[in-house]
C-alpha cells in the first residue's frame, strides 16, 4: 500500500465469478499498479433453484482450486486481504466449508499461513418463524405474505448478508474472508467503508466492478481494477487491451436491477440520478457524484428453494420434411396422445403430473413471440415429465417413448423413425426445485443473522 494515492482504496476484481479463470497476466498487472484488496463473487441464483434446494456447486471443485490458487498466493504477496462471497453458488454452510476445504488444501500445498473467516449466512425455519410471528418478515413484489408452512417445505434457506458481517471479519484480522450467501457488491464494499471511503462512490463502484469484465469492451479478458476516493471512483480493466467507456460503465447499472438509478442494499439504497461518468482517456473512466441513502431499517433479504417433484427427461430429434412441414400440429397430436395413453395405461390424472414438450430450433425459446416463420430444416424435442416420485416420473417418459420414436402426421402412411440421441432415451435428473421465499426481515443488528468461525475447519 505505499504508492497508494492518499486517502484511497484499491480494488483488484479478476473476474465476475469464482471458477471462471482469467488470464494470469492480468493478476500480475493488478498487482503492479498496487492494490489494496482482492473481491470476488463465488455465486448466483442465476442457474435456478437447484443449487440452493440441493446445496450442490455449480463449479467443479478443479476449477475453483485453481482460481482459489492464483488468489491465495496473489493476497498473500501484497499481504492484502481476500473476500470471496456466496461460496459454493448458493451461499449455504456447506457450500462456505466446501471452498475453505480447497482453500486449505492450496494453503497447504503453497506454504501459505493466512487467518481464514468463515461466514454462515444460512438460516433456521424455526428462528425465522420467530421472526414472522413477530411481525418482522415483509413480502417482496409478487410475493404475498409468508407462511409457517412455507419456511418449514424448504430445504435450505439462506439471508443476503451485507457488508456488515465482512467488516466484523476483517476487524478481527482475517486475511482470506469465505462467506455465504452475500449480495455481489457488499463484497466490494466492506474494505472501503472500513476504511472510511464514501458510501455513494463506495457502493457504485461495487455494483460496476461486481461482474469483472462485463462493464468493460470486452468481457472475455479478465476483471476490472478501481479505486475509490472521497469524491468518486476511476476504473478501468486490467487487460491492457481492453477499454471502460462511459457507456459499458454506465450500462451496467441497467444489469440485474429493478431501476436502473436505483439499488437497495440491506443498509440502505443506492441512487445514482446525478452520477456523471467522464473518460479520462481511452480506456479508464471516472464517476462522480453517486450517493447512498441509509435505511430507516436493515433488512436481509431470504432466498429459499424446496423440492416440487422429481423429473425425468427424455430427448429426440425430427428431420422428416412431412412432419416440419407443421410441426405444431404434430407437438399438439402429440400432446393430445400423451394425457390418452398415460390416463388409459397408468391411470393417472392430469393433476397426478405433468409434461413439457419443448421443439428446440422451432420456438424452444420464445414460444409465441418467435418472429421468424417457415418450416424448419430440423427441431429436437425435448420432454420434460414432473411427478411426485422418480418411479412415476420415468414411468410416463417410457410410456411416451414409441411417440417419441415413431409418432406420424395423420396424413402421413407409415411410422417415421425419429432420432434419439442417447440409450435408454429417458434420463432421470432427480429432485426438482423452486424458489419460495422472496421476502425480507428486519434485521435486529445487521450481522445477528448470521455467523463467524475463523480458522479452515468448521
Amino acid at each position: 500500500m505505499d504508492n497508494a494515492p492518499a486517502g484511497s482504496v484499491r480494488i483488484l476484481t479478476p473476474s465476475g465469478m469464482l471458477g471462471a479463470g482469467w488470464d494470469e497476466s492480468t493478476i500480475e498487472r493488478g498487482l503492479a499498479l498496487g492494490v489494496d484488496v482482492i473481491t470476488l463473487d463465488g455465486g448466483s441464483t442465476d442457474s435456478g433453484p437447484y443449487y440452493l434446494g440441493s446445496s450442490t456447486p455449480k463449479t467443479a471443485a478443479q476449477a475453483v482450486a485453481r482460481d482459489l490458487r492464483s488468489l491465495l498466493k496473489a493476497a498473500a504477496r501484497a499481504d492484502v486481504p481476500l473476500i470471496i462471497g456466496s461460496c459454493g453458488t448458493s451461499g449455504t454452510d456447506s457450500g462456505v466449508d466446501w471452498v475453505a476445504g480447497l482453500a486449505a488444501g492450496v494453503m497447504a500445498e503453497e506454504g501459505l499461513d493466512l487467518k481464514v473467516a468463515r461466514i454462515y449466512s444460512e438460516q433456521d425455519a424455526a428462528d425465522l418463524k420467530e421472526h414472522l410471528d413477530a411481525g418482522r418478515v415483509h413480502a417482496l413484489p409478487p410475493l404475498g405474505a409468508l407462511s409457517a408452512e412455507t419456511l418449514e417445505s424448504c430445504t435450505h434457506i439462506v439471508g443476503m448478508m451485507g457488508h456488515e458481517p465482512i467488516v466484523e471479519a476483517l476487524e478481527a484480522g482475517a486475511q482470506v474472508i469465505l462467506a455465504g450467501r452475500a449480495t455481489d457488491t457488499a463484497l466490494a464494499a466492506a474494505y472501503p467503508l472500513l476504511q472510511g471511503m464514501p458510501a455513494g462512490p463506495t457502493w457504485h463502484a461495487a455494483k460496476i466492478v461486481e461482474c469483472g469484465g462485463q462493464a468493460t469492451t470486452n468481457p472475455r479478458t479478465g476483471g476490472v481494477y478501481t479505486t475509490i476516493d472521497a469524491t468518486g471512483f476511476t476504473i478501468e480493466p486490467l487487460d491492457p487491451g481492453t477499454a471502460c467507456t462511459p457507456r459499458t460503465v454506465a450500462a451496467h447499472m441497467l444489469y440485474e436491477t429493478v431501476d436502473p438509478f436505483q439499488m437497495r442494499e440491506p443498509a440502505g439504497t443506492l441512487d445514482v440520478r446525478d452520477a456523471v461518468y467522464t473518460a479520462l482517456d481511452e480506456r479508464t473512466v471516472r464517476v462522480e457524484g453517486s450517493r447512498f441513502h441509509v435505511a430507516d431499517q436493515h433488512t436481509v433479504k431470504l432466498e429459499g428453494a424446496r423440492i416440487t417433484g422429481y423429473q425425468t427427461m427424455s430427448f429426440t430429434a425430427v428431420r422428416d420434411p412431412l412432419i416440419l412441414r407443421d410441426i405444431d400440429a404434430w407437438a399438439d397430436l402429440m400432446r393430445t396422445m400423451i394425457r390418452q395413453w398415460v390416463r388409459d395405461t397408468l391411470g393417472l390424472a392430469d393433476d397426478e403430473y405433468a409434461f413439457d414438450l419443448r421443439l428446440y430450433g422451432h420456438d424452444a425459446v420464445l414460444g409465441d413471440l418467435e418472429p421468424e416463420s417457415g418450416p424448419p430444416r430440423e427441431v429436437g424435442v425435448m420432454l420434460l415429465v414432473d411427478a411426485a416420485d422418480q418411479t412415476t416420473a420415468t414411468a410416463v417418459a417410457k410410456l411416451v417413448n414409441p411417440l417419441m420414436l415413431h409418432l406420424p402426421t395423420p396424413a402421413m402412411g407409415y411410422l417415421p423413425s425419429l432420432a434419439f440421441p442417447t440409450s435408454p432415451a429417458e434420463v432421470e435428473r432427480g429432485a426438482a426445485y423452486e424458489f419460495v421465499l422472496h421476502h425480507v426481515v428486519d434485521s435486529p443488528t445487521p450481522t445477528s443473522l448470521f455467523r463467524i468461525e475463523y480458522g479452515v475447519q468448521r
